[in-house]
């Protein structure tokens, strides 16, 4: 569709925004109807860069008196298309609502806008010795109404949680236009908790336009182990162990070697190329226990023929992570494109499931790279693949709908923290029974009960199957 300056909708957006801040150019409408994920061929509408809630009601309102439909988007580095718009929406980017607005360091709460980007926000609570636990690998760019949309992870939040743990409030703009707070920044709420309803909603419920973040005091000490096996299965052991143990480190990250190769050639992090498998551990805490934890994960590693380094200073653990960090960019040089899978899977059968992963990946032709956070089973397969190679997309669903099955067969869930998305709707059924999926409808429609936001994700009855293979032409069978 192209939209003509007199065209009503426009003419709308533009009595509630400046018209440099409501775009619907076709270079912009192309680049705003993708995210990060491999789905291609989404249709975005108008494009609106509100700053304020009071802005994002008014391009809410509007879009309502249209009958438009109405995708909420921060950075769009999302992996699961879920901010990949359908049928020409209006696009409401919160990109610009980026201020950090209040901190208190006494309660350990910010109130912060949702276009802030992770970790500038614990590069701002740096003085404060406070930080923002969530650390996905792309907190670098991701942004913090993101996060909320996703219940993002990250390396960290073994032992401190995921983001749902971090948000005491959100303010939402709903599709009926009201702007209300779910939740309370002083702590509990009497009542239903709508707060944990809404974080991890991918945008289905309203327009996050304001966080409450609960902020976690930095450790007093910290040490990082850097774990090499000879095996995959000596390091899947070797991680059940330290958990079986009692030890619930900060974090626990897994990485095979084809991506060891591949990131000590892009960063130079000191990994060990002969290596099958590097296990990351941190600790931290006090010191006292902190290097008695560290102890007994090396002789566990020790135990099952691991080798064992410990970062010396501060520098070398900023490099260790830096070389886990980079795993996505590491690739580039070797693929142009790459499909990141993000089952969880009991800890237990790691090794089964990354067993399973190879020979789906030989047997589709592809190649794949294993960095994930062992701690909690949440695996990250990385189909790596030239997206102009004749035939090669058919193949690269294949496979993943092939890593989703293994993972469910063996008591998995769909994700761990990129979300459902489009990638993994139409798996839902194999999950839920259809009384949950009228459950989480019936949710969904509570807060919005035309389904305006962020329609066809999540909840297969949302949208056909059509509409995923009209995407990215997926064969048959693989979707739906």
């Amino acid at each position: 569709m192209k939209f003509r300056k007199a065209d009503p909708l426009m003419q709308d957006l533009r009595r509630v925004l400046p018209s440099d801040r409501v775009r619907a150019a076709p270079l912009e409408r192309s680049i705003m109807g993708r995210d990060a994920s491999i789905f291609e061929g989404g249709r975005a509408g108008p494009v609106c860069f509100p700053i304020s809630t009071e802005e994002v009601q008014g391009c809410v309102d509007a879009a309502r008196r249209h009958g438009r439909a109405v995708v909420p988007r921060g950075a769009g580095t999302g992996l699961a298309g879920g901010a990949v718009p359908l049928e020409e929406p209006v696009v409401v980017v919160t990109t610009k609502m980026n201020q950090l607005v209040s901190v208190d360091a006494d309660q350990r709460v910010a109130w912060v806008q949702p276009g802030m980007i992770n970790l500038d926000l614990s590069r701002a609570l740096a003085p404060h010795g406070l930080h923002f636990a969530p650390d996905p690998s792309s907190q670098q760019v991701c942004s913090l109404g993101g996060n909320v949309g996703t219940n993002a992870g990250g390396p960290h939040c073994l032992a401190h949680g995921v983001t749902s743990a971090h948000v005491l409030a959100v303010e939402v703009v709903l599709m009926s236009g009201e702007a209300m707070v779910l939740g309370n920044p002083n702590g509990w709420t009497p009542g239903l908790d709508l707060r944990g309803a809404y974080v991890g909603s991918e945008g289905m419920m309203g327009i996050t336009t304001a966080i409450a973040v609960r902020l976690t005091p930095d450790p007093p000490a910290v040490q990082t182990l850097l774990l090499a096996f000879d095996s995959v299965d000596a390091a899947a052991q070797t991680v059940s162990a330290v958990i079986a143990n009692g030890i619930v480190p900060a974090a626990i990250e897994m990485m095979d070697n084809n991506i060891i190769r591949a990131v000590e050639e892009f960063v130079g992090a000191g990994f060990p190329t002969d290596a099958a498998a590097v296990v990351i551990v941190e600790v931290d805490g006090l010191p006292g226990g902190v290097a008695e934890e560290a102890d007994r994960v090396m002789e566990m590693a020790t135990a099952r023929g691991g080798s064992v380094r410990r970062a010396a200073d501060d520098q070398e653990r900023a490099l260790l992570w830096k070389g886990r960090k980079s795993a996505f960019g590491a690739i580039a040089r070797i693929k142009p494109n790459y499909y990141l899978h993000d089952t969880v899977v009991p800890r237990t059968r790691l090794a089964e499931v990354m067993n399973r992963v190879y020979e789906i990946v030989e047997e589709h032709e592809l190649q794949v790279m294993n960095v994930f956070h062992a701690g909690d089973g949440n695996l990250h397969p990385m189909l790596l693949f030239d997206r102009r190679e004749p035939g090669i997309m058919p193949r690269v669903h294949a496979a993943g709908a092939a890593i989703i099955e293994a993972s469910l067969a063996v008591g998995g869930v769909l994700s761990g923290e990129h979300g459902i998305g489009m990638e993994k709707r139409d798996f839902m059924p194999l999950m839920f029974s259809e009384a949950d999926l009228d459950a989480q409808a019936r949710l969904r429609r509570a807060f919005d009960p035309e389904e305006m936001a962020n329609p066809g994700k999540v909840l297969p009855t949302g949208a056909s199957c059509a509409d995923v293979n009209a995407l990215d032409k997926v064969p048959e069978g693989v979707w739906g």
